[in-house]
């Protein structure tokens, strides 16, 4: 069996991701991006509340939260850059926000936080559809200072699962949950309890691969470019 070997990512060519989630991380690491990792500092519940008094869409509200997280990335890194990426050089900086959401039966819910609420949450989406909406912010400074942004929603239909009062606690309490929107995880545990998704996998996820490809090559720019792999 042949593996690819890695190599050391172009400073060049980098892609920064405004996200502390594992699961965002992994999803782009297994596409062959070693991203820099720049968790922002942004105040999502008071957005959260100011949306919700407006009553927001979904699709409005997950794109809004994506935005603030980008904007604060960025402009961290402008801040921090004394030359190229971010100021005018002749490398390219591509900054990913996302936000997830699951709305099911008009309600739109994040992370639960708690077993608890957690296992409040399994009991009564269990056996049930419902849609992982997930927004995209994304931004790009390009060779001179160009800066590119694009601003969009992904919905997947999430199927699922009927799994027992005993399982839905056991998967509370091993903690996976509980910082993930919706109260569950495609991959590792929650994917005993998943019976299946309509759309894009990699959104379930938290970051949808194929949009990103659109969007950067609406922009001139080659996913491949931003490989961590010897090419």
């Amino acid at each position: 069996m042949s593996t690819v070997p890695a190599a050391s990512p172009d400073p060049a060519r980098r892609i920064v991701l405004a996200s502390s989630s594992p699961s965002r991380l992994m999803v782009l690491r297994s596409a062959g991006v070693e991203p820099v990792v720049s968790p922002p500092d942004v105040d999502e519940d008071a957005i959260l509340d100011e949306l919700r008094a407006k009553g927001a869409d979904a699709g409005t509200v997950v794109k809004r939260l994506a935005q603030a997280k980008a904007a604060a990335v960025t402009g961290a890194l402008a801040r921090e850059e004394t030359g190229g990426g971010t100021d005018g050089g002749d490398g390219v900086t591509v900054v990913i926000a996302c936000d997830s959401m699951l709305l099911m039966g008009g309600e739109l819910s994040g992370k639960p936080h708690t077993v608890e609420e957690t296992v409040r949450r399994w009991k009564a989406q269990r056996g049930r559809d419902a849609e992982l909406v997930t927004g995209h912010s994304i931004t790009a400074v390009l060779p001179g200072g160009e800066i590119r942004t694009a601003t969009e929603a992904v919905s997947t239909v999430v199927r699922f699962g009927e799994p027992s009062d005993a399982d839905i606690v056991a998967y509370a309490e091993s903690g996976e949950p509980l910082g993930c929107a919706g109260a569950f995880t495609l991959e590792a545990l929650g994917g005993w309890f998943i019976d299946g998704i309509d759309g894009d996998p990699s959104s379930v996820l938290g970051l949808s691969l194929p949009l990103i490809r659109r969007t950067l090559a609406g922009w001139g720019l080659d996913v491949s470019a931003f490989w961590n792999v010897a090419r």
